[in-house]
């Protein structure tokens, strides 16, 4: 099963705690926004990825089972 990241852009207020906890898959447009890739997340970053999204302030950073 692979997971994927997700951004709901109506939560997010642009801290950037998940760029700074997952910069290989969390880059941060020029607002402060992130920009999460489609592709499935790789499974030996799955860990990092669940800190990143625990660590959202909005909780708008979310780790879900991508689709087949």
């Amino acid at each position: 099963m692979s997971m994927r990241l997700r951004v709901n852009p109506l939560r997010c207020d642009a801290y950037g705690h998940c760029a700074e906890l997952l910069p290989e898959l969390i880059e941060v447009d020029e607002w402060g926004y992130p920009i999460v890739l489609a592709e499935p997340v790789p499974q030996e970053l799955e860990a990092a990825a669940r800190r990143a999204a625990g660590a959202c302030p909005r909780l708008a950073l979310l780790l879900e089972r991508a689709p087949d």
